[in-house]
């Protein structure tokens, strides 16, 4: 969905009904078009020009709004477009695109208040006449985030733009802002900047907020603008305001420099024009305090600034509340009070040296005059001045009038500028008073400026670590005063606004048009662009174009050209140059030459004296300059450089500390650009390229120039932009009053032939809607040459990318190519990876092209890619999504079942805990616990409060060394890179000047030694010329002398007399002769000079006719041109579209017939195939037949003709008739000739017939073997394909059929040693029953037999009650109890065996487990690799499928071809039977012919008819070699039929077999399914059989417990029965000693046992714990097996809860055993 703040989205966007089709169809059929003339352009329709007869160049329209009938030139009329593109948001879009066309949807937008346009790359913006709610911050969030092509025109939209490439390739950005004054550019200049601010946000500190910006911004607009005739608030620098971007694409600080400020506004401005806005400001300040400290309670009556109070209390009101405002903004930039009093200061002290004046002399008196004369005119505001500024009176005016020689001395620092006449002169620059105190205050507000600058960049800077940067450039735009309705010549001050924007746009050309086309040659793309004009940009050059030799002046100005700041630099060092001269020397260099034409030249001249016109915008914009006073402006004014000095030795503290401390600093770059400061990288960066740009070359000794320092600060300017990626935005002024457009001396404006017609000033827009001025806009727009750069865009590819990151970025789209290569795949040849990402695209051919090194894209390609782009990406993040939900979701589920534990784990211990609280020994615990941890938690806490506390003060004092670090070396990297920059500025300046005085010196010694040469020249001639004068006067002399001599001397002198005389006549008839000669000549050669001139006025008006000619033919082979390139792009337009459909289509179809089941098409084509091949055989037999026939009527003709040729003959030879029919038989025989002729006419069209019909056989043959020969070679292609995915097939399954051998044999080793393990686990199972039985036989043996010792025992024991016990029965039972002791011992050793037994069967188990798992694998590959083969067969089908329809379509082109056949066979049928009725009028012909033979008719009819008969013979013949080729022709479509049906056979026969293949492969992977159930069920039955042995396992262990208690019991019964004996020893006191210590012995043995029997049942407690032993009783002896189950009497003691728990717990036991007990005994008898 497209954001449109502005309105609704055009209905072009839509979906376009049938309605609307229909009406642009109507439309186009009409052939509207533009008329254009003088006052603008009408709709108009164009007639046709077939039935007018117009002279050439002209056509006829028809005009709509009044139906008016014109004859116009075809230069004059344009294409319209239809209604559907009046509100385009884009001009690019047009459908044609022309200069009207483009106007009328400007008109139209704005009319509906849409100010925003795209044109092509550009925006364009129509500066409102109120401020539109179009730029809220709601508007601002719903350009955020979005791509170029999601959002209408709108300047937010730029910024977006800008933003997101910036944030994507991590690349400088800039926004350059191009248009007249008062167009809007401020505006959108602000609201770019707020809309980065809210959008992007800052980092951390709100280092740049929207309240900054608002607080800079009003800064700005009150110290650097100004009302003029053009602009309520006009903009008087040029500003870069750059904002650095961190990683997270935030801003991290921000920056602003300033260039080309009017300083001299402040004292000298034109009329009808104000001061800066600050100064209104001030003088409507409401702060009483503030007004009496600065002394403005009283003003003055006038200012020789002009500098005066508002008049009306309105706006005194709105200037004192925008002081207020100017103040709070003050603060939001952290300016301190002090340093705002600071400015107050300055400012107040400029107004007062305004109203000090200056004393009014003369620059002559001045000259003649001492310095001392030159003094304030009103010292009481003088006094004023000097207070506030902290100096005395006396050094004010020392500053301002007395330093004149400071100016001589820097003149003479640089003389090396100057020739040698001039460097004799000493003096400064001759200025006067009212000059020397407005260089003063020029020079305050400058400094004031720039400190502000500085302070406003010490409140933007951060030392945050910056990525990349956006510039946002905003300059003065086009001045002309005429344009505002003011008679004045423009300034100095507007001519450098006005050079500066057209160097932007000098800019804009080369970004849209040079580096395009440079681009397109270097990648070897091949587009003519023969309709785009070169640019012309000689109005930079006649203000900037410097001399090759600029720096080296000779004694004569060179004649190389130079431009108007290298004249005035040159002309302000020589003494009494004037405008005048400057102006002459400038129109020699570029004024208008004999030979041009007017408009060609740049430079004009006015009617005006010391005003000339110079072109701006292409010849669009002409301005009238004044030059008054420019040379004074350029001269060093000595009072501006003494303001710096001034301010830094100020008494007042505020002013001389903040002074001071940028007096060493690189703020300024030599008195120019302004904000330079380093507050991060990318701010260094900006300054030392701007510093580079003042320090190489030419610039290093120029830049003290006052006019260079233009040029240089623009060239800075320049150099800063186009380090970034530029973004352009065109502001067009809609409406302006005194538009001229064109100089008045020389207008180059076309005017058409309908210009003097009475034509309204274009169709107008909808009522009610804004209207605008449709001259000025054309020339706007012819200036800035949009039109050009949107041809140059939609003919070109705009968009292109590298390959390497064309194919990482895109090759998400083709997921195929990623799986075939990988995903971080080396690529070889990146070019050829392009391109098969391209072909899977599946782009249009005419939207892409490959360079060398990039690829290319039209307009608006990538951006589809793009969304293509993050549609799949969103898919594919939407799954990752869920994989993560999913995954977080287990995650919680795990951790709930922990948190369930663990609710059931402190359930347990509470209720433990409820058990053990009233026992007195957990009590005292309690108790003595929590003392012990408060003691020790009680000092730990103390040492770590201690710890903490010197932790926090080593980081305090680590902290506050790290600031001071920080501080140290931010101010050393400053003054690093400041000295750095100072060493550079010197290094280069020493430099320069060094090269600059040994070429001035090698050239002064040049000129010295050719003017020594030229001197002893002139001396050698001037003697030669005296001698020779001499010679002459003596020579005169003599002869006179001679001629008197004899005429004295001799008398007879009268006849030389007469012959002087005589000679002295003939000398003058001769003369006179000559000069009548002269003079016959003279006229003749004038007189041929007038032919030649006459001729040559006639060529030149021939050729100058030739030439408007060549010029109409050229413009309207550019009109044409354009028209095809617009009608080729509608084109390629409209093919993209059918190809996108087409695709689309495409997808449906595929999707349509994946829809359908296989089996049944294939069904379907089975039996329309057997359909098509029976109707073919049928056709085949029906043609052969008819063939058969044919051949037997040409057989019965033949025989015919035979049968003519004998009647022929025997007419031949019979006898004439009758002599009477003679007069019938030549009537009858011209009626036959006429129907000969007739017969003769019908012959030769049948004959035309016939070739016409040979002709289309011919080409329905070449037809067929044409297409016979594509489907044999494409039947052999797919023979191939076929042949070889057969062969790898058959390779594979020979490869699958090894593997399934060798897995089988695997697979059979595999289960006999299965077998054998089961065999050996049957063999060993039966041991251990075996063994299990015997045991248990002999432990029940043993239990019976000490059972019978146990009653033989009691029944001692009773008889031994009643008698004394003897020994030998004592020593008996002892006997006994050993050999059950001995027996127990067998049994545990047996059971050790048998566990070890289990454990060896165990492993035997795992390993068949591991040879199952690995049998698993293997059925799983095999499975696989079955799913690949399916698929790769699946595949075929679908080849072999492709291949049947190749093969319907053959069928079907063949059944065409019969069809063609059968209408062949009918049209000769046809042809026969006409040939039949021509035999029958043959025959009857020859009848006739036989009766006049034998009437004697004349026989050359007889030899005509023969010749017929021959001819019809011939066409006899020619249809039999006709039949015969058609009989050829059906005998290889019937080959070609049986060659396709053998081949389909063959394709089914290899289907078949593949699908035997298939079969076969899927009985061994059943078979493998089986024997894999089998080994699964065995192993089943194994685990089973283990089951159960550990089953009886358990069985036995119950039972040797139950053996074990009895034995338990057996040994109480005997401890008892010992006691017993004791008791009745101890009686027995008479007895050996020997026997009593024998008896003492047995008595311990005994006991020990006991102790030990009861030990051991004491610590095998309670089932788990005895089942969680190995059921073995680990014991080396049975006498030490009972002395460990020796009780212990401590546990009584340590544990009484476990001596109250115990008695249970044995009671527990016992029952467990018994009941294991009576379990297992029934399972042991069913196991025997």
């Amino acid at each position: 969905m497209r954001l449109d703040p502005e309105a609704a989205s055009p209905a072009h966007s839509q979906a376009k009904t049938e309605e609307q089709i229909a009406a642009e169809e109507a439309w186009y059929e009409t052939e509207k078009v533009w008329l254009v003339h003088k006052d603008g352009f009408s709709l108009a329709s164009q007639l046709k020009s077939e039935e007018l007869s117009l002279p050439e160049g002209k056509v006829r329209v028809k005009l709509d709004h009044d139906g008016a009938i014109l004859d116009v030139d075809e230069d004059d009329i344009e294409k319209a477009n239809a209604p559907s593109c009046d509100r385009l948001e884009d001009l690019a879009s047009l459908v044609y695109l022309n200069e009207s066309s483009a106007l009328h949807t400007l008109r139209q937008r704005y009319g509906a208040s849409l100010l925003h346009t795209y044109a092509g790359p550009s925006l364009l913006v129509l500066s409102p006449r109120g401020a539109p709610a179009v730029y809220s911050e709601k508007v601002m969030h719903m350009f955020k985030g979005c791509r170029r092509e999601d959002m209408a025109p709108h300047i937010y939209a730029v910024a977006q733009t800008a933003y997101r490439a910036m944030l994507m390739s991590c690349q400088d950005q800039s926004i350059v802002l191009l248009g007249s004054s008062g167009s809007g550019k401020t505006t959108s200049f602000q609201h770019l900047v707020q809309y980065l601010a809210t959008i992007a946000g800052t980092s951390g500190s709100k280092v740049f907020s929207v309240e900054k910006w608002q607080a800079l911004y009003t800064l700005l607009e009150a110290f650097g603008n100004s009302p003029t005739v053009m602009n309520g608030s006009a903009t008087r620098f040029s500003q870069i305001l750059s904002l650095d971007f961190d990683q997270a694409g935030q801003v991290a600080s921000a920056s602003i420099q300033t260039m080309l400020l009017e300083k001299l506004r402040v004292a000298r401005r034109p009329a009808s024009e104000a001061t800066f806005n600050v100064f209104y400001y001030l003088l409507a300040c409401g702060d009483s305090t503030l007004r009496t400290e600065l002394h403005l309670n009283h003003l003055a009556e006038n200012n020789v600034f002009g500098i005066v109070p508002l008049a009306k209390p309105e706006e005194k009101q709105k200037a004192a509340q925008q002081f207020s405002k100017l103040q709070t903004a003050m603060k939001v930039l952290a300016i301190s009070p002090e340093e705002q009093k600071a400015c107050w200061l300055i400012l107040a002290s400029i107004y007062h040296l305004g109203a000090a004046g200056a004393t009014k002399e003369s620059i002559e008196e001045e000259a003649a005059a001492e310095a001392g004369r030159k003094q304030f005119a009103r010292h009481e505001w003088a006094q004023k001045a000097a207070y506030l500024l902290g100096c005395s009176l006396e050094e004010l005016s020392s500053a301002i009038f007395k330093h004149q020689l400071k100016g001589g001395t820097l003149q003479r620092s640089t003389s090396f500028r100057q020739g040698p006449e001039e460097s004799g002169l000493g003096e400064g620059p001759k200025l006067s008073a009212l000059e020397c105190l407005e260089g003063m205050a020029s020079g305050l507000y400058s400094e004031l400026f720039t400190l502000l600058i500085s302070l406003v960049n010490r409140a933007l800077k951060s030392s945050q670590h910056s990525l990349c940067s956006m510039m946002i450039v905003d300059t003065p735009g086009f001045q002309n005063p005429e344009r505002g309705g003011s008679a004045r010549g423009a300034s100095f001050e507007e001519l450098c606004h006005n050079y500066a924007q057209d160097r932007l746009q000098r800019l804009f050309h080369e970004r849209t048009f040079l580096q395009e086309l440079e681009r397109y040659k270097e990648e070897n793309i091949e587009l003519a662009f023969d309709d785009l004009e070169p640019a012309t940009d000689d109005s930079v050059a006649v203000v900037d174009q410097a001399s090759h030799q600029s720096l080296v002046r000779s004694l004569a100005h060179a004649d190389e050209a130079r431009g108007l700041l290298w004249l005035l630099e040159e002309e302000a060092l020589v003494p009494g140059a004037t405008e005048e001269a400057l102006l002459d020397r400038l129109f020699s260099y570029y004024g208008p030459q004999e030979g041009d034409k007017k408009g060609q030249s740049p430079l004009l001249r006015s009617s005006k004296p010391r005003h000339f016109l110079l072109g701006h915008s292409h010849g669009t914009n002409w301005v009238e300059y004044s030059v008054a006073g420019w040379l004074n402006y350029t001269k060093q004014n000595p009072a501006t450089q003494n303001a710096p000095r001034l301010l830094q030795d100020s008494q007042k503290k505020i002013i001389s500390n903040l002074f001071l401390g940028r007096a060493g600093g690189a703020t300024v770059l030599s008195g120019s650009i302004a904000g330079l400061e380093g507050g991060s990288q990318l701010a260094l960066r900006r300054a030392t390229s701007m510093r580079k740009t003042f320090t190489t070359g030419m610039a290093a000794v120029k830049k003290k120039s006052l006019c260079i320092q233009i040029k240089l600060q623009v060239d800075a300017l320049i150099d800063t932009i186009k380090r970034s990626k530029m973004h352009f935005v065109h502001c067009f002024l809609p409406v302006a009053e005194g538009w001229p457009g064109e100089p008045r001396s020389a207008s180059s404006r076309r005017v058409s032939s309908s210009s003097e017609l009475d034509l309204p000033p274009g169709d107008p827009c909808e009522a009610g809607l804004l209207q605008l001025d449709v001259s000025l806009l054309r020339a706007q727009l012819r200036g800035s040459r949009l039109l050009d750069a949107m041809r140059m865009y939609r003919q070109g590819y705009p968009d292109h990318m590298v390959f390497s990151e064309f194919r990482r970025r895109f090759d998400v789209l083709a997921p195929h190519l990623t799986k075939k290569h990988g995903r971080n795949y080396i690529v070889v040849d990146e070019k050829r990876a392009v391109e098969e990402l391209l072909e899977s695209l599946d782009l249009e051919k005419s939207s892409c092209c490959m360079g060398l090194s990039r690829v290319f894209f039209r307009a608006g390609t990538l951006a589809r890619l793009e969304e293509q782009r993050d549609e799949q990406t969103s898919r594919h993040l939407t799954l990752f999504q869920a994989a993560c939900r999913g995954y977080l979701a287990r995650q919680h589920f795990k951790k709930r079942k922990i948190q369930d534990l663990a609710i059931r784990c402190v359930q347990k211990n509470i209720q433990k805990n409820k058990r053990v609280k009233d026992w007195p020994w957990w009590k005292l615990f309690t108790t003595v616990r929590p003392l012990i941890q408060v003691q020790l938690s009680e000092e730990q806490i103390r040492n770590k409060d201690e710890e903490i506390q010197q932790l926090r003060s080593k980081l305090e004092k680590v902290e506050k060394e790290r600031n001071e670090l920080r501080l140290n070396s931010d101010r050393l990297e400053t003054r690093i890179s400041e000295l750095t920059s100072e060493l550079t500025d010197e290094r280069n300046t020493g430099e320069s000047a060094s090269q600059l005085l040994d070429a001035e010196t090698a050239e002064r010694l040049r000129a010295e030694k050719e003017m020594k040469e030229l001197q002893t020249q002139y001396d050698a001639l001037k003697k030669q010329m005296d001698v020779m004068e001499m010679e002459v006067m003596e020579a005169r002399l003599l002869r006179a002398a001679e001629i008197n001599g004899e005429v004295d001397d001799d008398d007879a002198g009268g006849e030389w007399r007469l012959k002087y005389e005589r000679a002295v006549r003939e000398v003058d008839f001769t003369k006179k002769r000559l000069q009548q000669e002269l003079e016959d000549k003279m006229e003749a050669e004038q007189q041929s000079r007038r032919q030649l001139e006459r001729r040559l006025g006639d060529l030149q008006a021939d050729s100058d006719e030739s030439q408007r000619a060549l010029q109409q033919l050229k413009k309207k082979c550019q009109r044409l041109t354009a028209e095809l390139q617009d009608t080729k792009l509608h084109l390629e337009g409209q093919q993209v579209r059918n190809h996108e459909l087409e695709k689309k289509q495409r997808r449906f179809d595929s999707e349509l017939s994946q829809a359908h089941e296989e089996t049944q098409r294939e069904k379907l084509q089975r039996e329309k195939l057997q359909r098509e091949k029976d109707m073919l055989l049928a056709e085949a037999f029906s043609l052969k037949q008819q063939l058969e026939e044919k051949d037997m009527d040409i057989a019965g003709f033949t025989q015919k003709v035979v049968s003519l040729e004998a009647e022929l003959q025997d007419i031949s030879s019979q006898e004439t008739k009758d002599e009477a029919s003679l007069a019938k038989v030549k009537k009858q025989l011209r009626d036959l000739e006429a129907k000969v002729k007739d017969q003769e006419e019908e012959l030769d069209e049948q004959a035309g017939s016939i070739q016409m019909l040979e002709q289309a056989k011919l080409r329905l043959e070449m037809e067929m073997e044409r297409m016979r020969q594509t489907h044999s070679k494409e039947m052999e292609s797919r023979d191939e394909e076929v042949e070889e995915a057969r062969q790898s097939c058959q390779k594979k399954l020979k490869q699958m059929e090894v593997q399934l051998e060798e897995e089988y044999e695997d697979k059979q080793k595999a289960l006999r040693e299965k077998r054998e393990l089961e065999s050996k686990l049957s063999t060993l199972s039966d041991q251990v029953n075996q063994r299990d039985f015997e045991s248990e036989k002999r432990l029940r043996k043993d239990l019976k037999r000490t059972k019978a010792l146990l009653a033989d025992a009691q029944i001692m024991l009773d008889h031994l009650k009643n008698n004394a016990p003897s020994k030998r029965e004592i020593a008996q039972l002892k006997n006994q109890l050993e050999e059950s002791e001995f027996t127990c011992a067998a049994a545990v050793k047996a059971r050790k065996a048998m566990e070890v037994e289990m454990e060896d069967l165990h492993l035997q188990i795992d390993d068949i487990a591991k040879a199952k798992t690995a049998l698993e694998e293997q059925l799983s590959r095999l499975q696989r690799e079955k799913n690949e083969i399916q698929n790769r067969l699946e595949e075929d089908q679908e080849d072999m499928n492709e291949l049947m329809k190749k093969h319907k379509a053959a069928v079907a082109q063949a059944s065409r071809d019969m069809a063609q056949m059968n209408d062949l066979q009918a049209q000769l049928e046809e042809s026969n039977k006409e040939k039949q009725e021509l035999q029958e009028k043959l025959q009857a012909l020859q009848s006739q012919v036989e009766f006049l033979e034998q009437s004697m008719v004349d026989k050359s009819l007889v030899s005509r008819q023969e010749a017929k008969i021959r001819e019809l013979e011939t066409r006899l013949e020619f249809e039999k070699t006709q039949v015969k080729r058609l009989e050829s022709l059906a005998n290889r479509l019937k080959e070609n039929m049986e060659k396709l049906t053998e081949e389909r056979d063959q394709r089914a026969a290899a289907e078949n077999r593949e699908k035997e293949q298939n079969k076969r492969l899927q009985r061994q992977l059943r078979d493998t399914k089986e024997e894999m159930s089998e080994l699964a069920r065995k192993e089943a039955e194994a685990s089973r059989k283990k089951h159960e042995l550990e089953m009886d396992l358990e069985s036995l262990e119950a039972a040797n417990q139950s053996l074990q208690a009895d034995l338990k019991l057996a040994f109480k019964r005997i401890g008892d029965l010992q006691a017993a004996i004791e008791d009745e020893m101890e009686s027995d006191e008479n007895e050996d000693l020997i026997n009593s210590e024998g008896d003492s012995d047995v008595d311990s043995e005994l006991e020990d046992r006991v102790d030990g029997v009861k030990s051991w049942l004491s610590k095998n407690k309670g089932p788990s714990k005895a089942a969680s032993d190995d059921g073995s009783l680990k014991s080396s002896s049975p006498t030490s097996h009972w002395k460990s189950l020796a009780p212990d009497p401590s546990d009584d003691e340590h544990d009484p809860v476990d001596s109250t728990s115990r008695p249970r717990r044995r009671r527990l036991s016992h029952n467990y055993l018994s009941d294991s007990d009576t379990e297992a005994r029934p399972t042991m008898e069913t196991d025997a």
